[in-house]
């Protein structure tokens, strides 16, 4: 691999608290909560009534002729990745050279769901003669290629939860071996459907707190019970520092690089001991050619689960050293937006990127009592400020199966 560096120069979303960028960020450092009950009738039969639904419907942005031929993963993603590009002002780049890495944990699972339906009760006649290519696993990503005509490659990785964290990651490989300039990544998820919460409440990993929506995604507290769906998507125009600097380009950050492990541990649950988390954070900090002590600011994975949230704080501790864990900032923006899945990888990167661009840390929310396990220090309810001469920061990603993903930006 070269030693190019990666930077990112445009930055797209769609999420609970804003349908951009600039609405999500601002609502995340003024500490709003984007979950709300859902009005859906099916909620009625489940154990959980809320979920982060996105805060701007696709239908206000996209044609309804184009809307009915791509399935809501689709969507999100077009919509993020149009603001990052335009964002990134519209680069002129040679085809060939630019690609795509967008991913999805679930896929067009909202598609498949209905199409059967349809399928069941009117005969295969009336299936959509689009159902396969908007229920594919690397749609977003197609439809992403094609739309800005990207022919570097249009890839999807899938690791769950971690997806799109690990989309950044290779969107900063591919530019590192050659194969592109530019690489639109991310990541996007839409699984809103009274399966998928049936699915996750059977395993007894969503909050039930039917009463306290807003309330109901605490990462770290000693009441916490769950995680919270979200839906949405984050989008990052990645570009080699060359390329950027010949058009005059604005920088939000170097895309420093990416550490990757594997529990191997359990298809759910975490290692507890976060062995395989705080190699990929180590990982990451070597390919990065960073220092612990270079690290101001960590977004956690921290999803509100008991199981998850202590032993991240442990992992954390364990690969930066005592020395340099007490400087760190840590946060979970989770608390505001709920879990997106495949998408909170790539969303979460963004608050980290403007964490260092703006030189303020957004805040967990919802903590009531701090569970005394938690080893780091963790911003709460109010914003903070970055040091003056903070270096780098971290977003985390972790997914069933045991996935890992730590991603690295540094300061320009």
């Amino acid at each position: 691999m070269s030693n190019t560096d990666v930077v990112v120069t445009g930055l797209g979303a769609t999420t609970p608290l804003g349908g951009d960028v600039a609405t999500t960020w601002s609502a995340l450092l003024e500490g709003q909560s984007g979950i709300a009950t859902l009005n859906e009738d099916w909620v009625a039969d489940l154990p959980v009534h809320f979920a982060g639904r996105a805060a701007v419907d696709p239908a206000e942005k996209i044609p309804r002729q184009r809307l009915r031929r791509l399935d809501r993963t689709q969507q999100f993603a077009l919509i993020a990745a149009q603001e990052a590009w335009a964002d990134a002002g519209s680069p002129e780049v040679e085809t060939n050279r630019l690609g795509t890495v967008v991913s999805s944990g679930i896929g067009g699972i909202l598609t498949i769901l209905e199409q059967y339906d349809t399928f069941r009760e009117k005969g295969w006649k009336r299936v959509s003669p689009f159902t396969v290519p908007m229920l594919m696993p690397n749609s977003p990503s197609a439809a992403v290629a094609l739309e800005f005509t990207a022919r570097a490659g249009a890839h999807a990785p899938v690791s769950a939860c971690a997806s799109s964290a690990e989309a950044i990651g290779d969107g900063i490989r591919m530019i590192r071996e050659g194969h592109a300039d530019i690489v639109i990544a991310g990541g996007t998820e839409a699984a809103l459907h009274p399966l998928n919460l049936a699915s996750f409440a059977s395993m007894r990993a969503l909050s039930t707190r039917n009463d306290d929506p807003a309330g109901a995604s605490r990462p770290w507290d000693t009441e916490r019970d769950g995680f919270v769906m979200g839906e949405g998507a984050g989008i990052v125009v990645l570009e080699s520092a060359a390329h950027a600097r010949a058009r005059g380009a604005r920088v939000y950050a170097v895309a420093a690089g990416t550490g990757y492990s594997c529990d191997s541990y359990d298809m759910v649950l975490p290692d507890p001991n976060g062995v395989g988390q705080s190699h990929a954070i180590t990982d990451a900090l070597t390919e990065s050619d960073l220092a612990p002590s270079d690290i101001a600011y960590v977004n956690a994975h921290a999803t509100s689960t008991p199981a998850g949230d202590v032993g991240e704080t442990v992992a954390i501790r364990s690969a930066l050293g005592d020395a340099a864990t007490d400087q760190v900032m840590v946060s979970s923006t989770k608390s505001m937006t709920g879990h997106l899945l495949g998408g909170a990888g790539a969303v979460e990167s963004i608050a980290t990127i403007l964490a260092l661009y703006e030189n303020q840390v957004p805040p967990t929310i919802n903590i009531e009592e701090l569970d005394p396990d938690v080893v780091v220090d963790i911003v709460r309810d109010k914003p903070r400020e970055l040091p003056s001469g903070a270096v780098a920061a971290l977003n985390e990603s972790f997914g069933f199966g045991g996935h890992n993903v730590a991603v690295a930006f540094r300061r320009v």
